[in-house]
């Protein structure tokens, strides 16, 4: 858990700030893809020209996270031929997901392969070179953390999230803020990959007092997940078996029971020694999944 065919290059006279009256990411449920398209097609109803090709790359992008990789590239292809009169932000957001179809969280070990992860680094490079001369620093910023993905060995990661968090604290612009919580949450991943469970640490709680700062109560209860995920690394038991206690009563009170909650306790109480515990969590997590 981590609680990621070339075109010519496109005139850069079509690049400017985008204007767009739609906004994204309310209509974004990334738990329920299939809800998420069917929001984007309702919101072509009276889009500008611009604006249904923004919300294409959008469906496009519910079909990835759905794994259907082909269909994807297939909503991807019929973009294309309006890229060169397009806006910035449409050009920069199909290249985004041209790459999200050939390597991201959802693509398996056996799917990375070389030629797709040159494909992908091909179009994420691209689209942050697209949305830093526009200044979308917003995808800008995305398209770095999903470098992350293509370079997935931990230095790799640390190196593209860093890259990220430099960008973000750059821009004066408020949407690009709205990063810090995740781009913290990966580095601290990376560290902990590493080993570096302080440093981890550390980043985990400052991607939790951001989340916080946002309103983004689930999002607060995964950075505290890290925290006790970190603290099991550390041998730090009690702790986080706390922790992890309070999430459950958390999740469970939202009638959202969280599998990653229980699978974690399954190992703190296997780790102590109590097996009854660990059982009970082992069939938590069975009825969970």
């Amino acid at each position: 858990m981590t609680r990621v065919r070339i075109l010519p290059v496109v005139l850069l006279a079509t690049l400017s700030r985008p204007t767009m009256a739609i906004d994204i990411d309310a209509l974004w449920n990334y738990g329920k893809p299939e809800v998420s398209e069917q929001r984007f097609a309702a919101a072509m109803d009276g889009a500008t020209a611009d604006e249904k090709l923004v919300l294409q790359t959008q469906i496009a992008r519910t079909w990835g996270l759905r794994k259907d990789f082909a269909n994807a590239r297939q909503i991807l292809a019929g973009v294309e031929p309006a890229l060169p009169n397009a806006s910035a932000e449409v050009q920069v957001r199909h290249w985004l997901e041209l790459g999200r179809t050939w390597i991201s969280a959802t693509h398996s070990k056996e799917q990375r392969t070389p030629d797709a992860r040159q494909t992908a680094r091909d179009a994420y490079l691209r689209a942050f070179e697209l949305a830093e001369q526009a200044r979308l620093d917003y995808l800008a910023i995305d398209a770095l953390h999903m470098m992350a993905f293509v370079d997935d060995a931990p230095d790799q990661q640390l190196a593209w999230n860093q890259k990220a968090i430099a960008h973000m604290e750059r821009s004066d612009q408020p949407d690009a803020k709205r990063w810090e919580g995740s781009l913290r949450n990966n580095v601290g991943y990376a560290l902990r990959l590493k080993g570096d469970y302080d440093g981890a640490l550390a980043q985990f709680r400052l991607s939790r007092a951001a989340h916080e700062r946002m309103g983004r109560k689930k999002s607060v209860r995964i950075a505290d997940w890290m925290i006790a995920r970190t603290w099991r690394e550390q041998q730090r038991y009690t702790e986080a078996i706390a922790l992890q206690l309070e999430l459950e009563r958390a999740w469970d009170a939202d009638s959202e029971p969280d599998p990653y909650v229980f699978e974690e306790l399954e190992l703190l109480y296997r780790a102590t020694g109590d097996e009854a515990r660990a059982q009970h969590y082992a069939a938590r997590l069975k009825a969970a999944r």
